[in-house]
């Protein structure tokens, strides 16, 4: 019974955790970094400043949190695909399952522009290029943590979690920067698809 409890407050801390987040990036795109304040936020997430203040120390670091966040999911929905899949393919599909977290699914992800131009005046701020490269830092161990375990391999020890690992973080950045920097010609899940694809057949040269 108390290991059934301790479950449900963790998945209600990290639902609490994820609520946050999203309402400050959403709050940053609109109005820009200086002009949301913590106040704002807790109001958006119905929660109160004292329970942002439990989650995160900055704004940054709640922009900041959705990518490990991503990341765990991703990492979550992998541990759970069919063990006879072939390795690219389950990432590719854990991807598809855990990328938007809440927030419908990679299929349902299309641009709109001024969405986007927000995100590229909080991705570019110099206050938070700190926090990103945590976050990095900690998915990068996640997804890792989740390869050694699908692949029988020692994320501490051996090479191919940790090298896969920081190509599946350094796949992500190239999309998310293809999101926004490019005029998309399908949904986020066509990326996904694209750019996992070709890591699976060996990143061939264009013909």
């Amino acid at each position: 019974m108390d290991i059934d409890g301790g479950g449900l407050r963790e998945r209600k801390k990290r639902e609490t955790r994820i609520a946050l987040s999203w309402a400050t990036i959403r709050l940053v795109v609109e109005r820009g970094l200086d002009n949301v304040r913590i106040e704002d936020i807790a109001a958006e997430a119905g929660v109160s400043t004292r329970t942002f203040s439990n989650y995160f120390a900055t704004k940054g670091e709640a922009i900041a949190a959705r990518h490990f966040e991503r990341a765990r999911s991703i990492a979550e929905q992998l541990r759970h695909r069919p063990a006879d899949e072939p390795i690219w393919t389950a990432v590719t599909e854990a991807a598809l399952a855990g990328f938007a977290l809440s927030e419908g699914t990679p299929e349902q992800l299309f641009p709109d522009e001024q969405w986007l131009s927000g995100i590229r005046l909080m991705v570019a701020e110099p206050a938070l290029q700190s926090e990103f490269a945590k976050a990095a830092a900690a998915a990068e161990a996640e997804f890792a943590a989740a390869i050694a375990e699908r692949t029988g391999t020692d994320a501490t020890k051996d090479l191919y979690p940790r090298l896969m690992a920081a190509t599946v973080v350094a796949a992500f950045n190239v999309i998310i920067g293809q999101w926004l920097d490019t005029e998309p010609s399908g949904s986020m899940a066509d990326l996904l698809r694209d750019v996992f694809g070709r890591l699976a057949a060996g990143l061939p040269a264009p013909h």
